[in-house]
């Protein structure tokens, strides 16, 4: 059971690169990014989401519609939850991601809104959080 989810996420997380290889990427690539571009930004794709990337495959995925659900983007949200799901990812996992980005959001509004001092932030943050 636990190779066909690895080979699972392998394959969600390189549909649209393996696309892309092969000469075909799909259409809402090659009819919206400038032609000129659009192989070294599927090189790019096929980097971040290839066998070499340090992130899990649904790992990235939950950043990808944390993130997604931030901009936001709808064309985003349903690749990246697709993809995720694809990954593993369940539906607490999926809810806590997107929790996880509201959060990080609410505090970002919060202590720009408030203008809170930068270094006030960091030196309290090191007080709390010590680097290794």
């Amino acid at each position: 059971m636990k190779l066909t989810s690895t080979l699972t996420a392998i394959a969600a997380s390189a549909l649209l690169t393996a696309v892309a290889a092969a000469g075909e990427p799909p259409r809402f690539y090659s009819n919206t990014y400038p032609e000129h571009a659009l192989k070294a930004m599927l090189k790019a794709d096929e980097t971040l989401m290839g066998p070499e990337a340090k992130l899990a495959a649904k790992t990235r995925e939950l950043i990808a519609l944390g993130v997604a659900a931030q901009v936001p983007c709808p064309y985003c949200v349903y690749v990246h939850d697709k993809k995720a799901r694809a990954s593993g990812a369940s539906e607490a996992e999926i809810r806590e991601a997107v929790a996880t980005a509201a959060h990080v959001r609410h505090w970002s509004t919060v202590l720009n809104g408030m203008a809170y001092d930068i270094d006030d932030f960091k030196k309290e943050v090191d007080s709390l959080l010590p680097s290794n």
